[in-house]
């Protein structure tokens, strides 16, 4: 007597539980992830429009736009959840964020305009016993260039120009005087992207995620309940 009171409470606590059907929530769910895929693949589109506008505005060398279009993709990037796929000597990688971005052209135009600088003063004092090791540098490296095929000006003959200027030594008064590139490093950017932010996409991967854990909570709750009735209904046998 005891274990059929028992077992039909089970059963009561079953079907309270289950009175919403596990697959109307399966169905849900599986509409819900094909929205959180739209809308990460729509703010990915979005960061990639925005990186492109840095890279144009460095292309037109305005420095106005660069910082700007700079700031609006940081901005964006971090308050969306960016997913992003980059290829890494050949192997995909999954990122959150924009993945390493390059200002040659503002990088190439400081250091031009820092050798220019330093090549001016050699022509002025002509203090350096080697001669104007600029003017030399420059020989060597639009040569090379040219044979080459780079474009001029760009990473190679710039890094040409450092190999030849470290060719020749200066003394201290002469320092000063030597062209200062700057690092490559001031030039790269790579924002990344929270992992979860309370964005729309953001919002939706949540309520997916608890939706996903309610099916699992409640498919273990139906697996032990079974278990527990057909112990009960063994039990009765004996």
């Amino acid at each position: 007597m005891g274990g059929a009171m028992q077992k039909n409470k089970l059963k009561r606590i079953l079907a309270k539980i289950f009175k919403f059907s596990s697959w109307k929530i399966a169905l849900i769910l599986i509409l819900l992830l094909y929205v959180d895929a739209t809308l990460l693949r729509v703010d990915h589109l979005k960061m990639t429009d925005l990186r492109a506008a840095v890279l144009a505005a460095d292309e037109a060398e305005d420095d106005e736009a660069i910082a700007a279009a700079l700031t609006e993709l940081r901005d964006f990037t971090r308050s969306h959840i960016i997913f992003n796929v980059l290829e890494d000597n050949g192997r995909q990688k999954v990122i959150f964020g924009t993945g390493p971005l390059y200002l040659e052209h503002q990088y190439i135009r400081k250091a031009q305009a820092e050798l220019a600088r330093a090549q001016e003063i050699a022509d002025r004092n002509g203090e350096n016993p080697n001669g104007n090791i600029y003017r030399k540098a420059a020989d060597v490296c639009d040569a090379q260039g040219k044979r080459y095929g780079w474009r001029y000006p760009d990473q190679n003959y710039i890094n040409c120009w450092m190999e030849e200027l470290a060719k020749y030594p200066t003394t201290d008064t002469l320092a000063s005087d030597a062209a200062h590139i700057p690092p490559t490093e001031l030039y790269r950017f790579d924002y990344a992207s929270p992992i979860w932010y309370p964005c729309l996409s953001g919002i939706c991967i949540l309520i997916s995620i608890i939706l996903l854990v309610l099916l699992v909570v409640r498919f273990i709750t139906w697996f032990f309940l079974r278990l527990a009735i057909f112990a009960l209904d063994h039990g009765s046998k004996k």
